[in-house]
This record gives structure tokens, sequence and C-alpha cells, in this order.
């Protein structure tokens, strides 16, 4: 009967540590501004480089947080665009998108 407990606790030991593996390989990659599409949408990480001759539509206090399309909770550093599948945004980011949060 100890041995049948020895190989649960084992079995149990490596389903938490394939659990945490997964967990933390999902977390989702940042958007990087030389991605086509993010160069595409003028996507920049910090909103305060964005060049406002190239992107007339820019308005200072823009950002990724006050975007209807952004997906993160408030106060979040980064959250998810739908405009970046699988990806996460910076919530100080902008892109040429951006659209004002009801």
């Amino acid at each position: 009967m100890s041995s049948t407990r020895r190989v649960f606790m084992m079995q149990v030991a490596t389903a938490a540590t394939a659990v945490l593996a997964v967990s933390e390989a999902s977390a989702q990659a940042m958007v990087d501004e030389k991605d086509p599409q993010a160069a595409g949408l003028a996507y920049k990480a910090d909103a305060t480089k964005v060049d406002k001759a190239k992107n007339p539509k820019f308005a200072a206090g823009s950002n990724c947080a006050n975007c209807a399309l952004f997906q993160g909770k408030a106060g979040a550093a980064s959250g998810g665009c739908p405009l970046f599948a699988g990806k996460q945004v910076a919530a100080k980011g902008w892109c040429s998108a951006w659209a004002k949060k009801a």
C-alpha cells in the first residue's frame, strides 16, 4: 500500500509541475513595434514617443489604456487587443486604430 501512495504522490507532483509550466507558457508575449502589423498601425509601446507629424490623429493623453479596444484590467500595465491577437499591448502604448473608450 505504501508504494501505491508513493506513486500517487509522484503523479501529483508531476501534474503540479506540468500545470505550472503550461501556465507560464501561456503568458502572452508583448507586441513588438517592428512587427509588420504593429508598424502598419504605427504602434508605439510608449505614446509619448509617437511622431505627431506622421500621426495627425494622435491626441495628447490618448493611449491603449483608454482605448475602446484595450482588454486589460483597469490599472494593468498591459492587456490584450483584438488587433494583435495572442499578444499584449502596453497600457501606455498607442496605435492609429485608437478609439476613445465609452
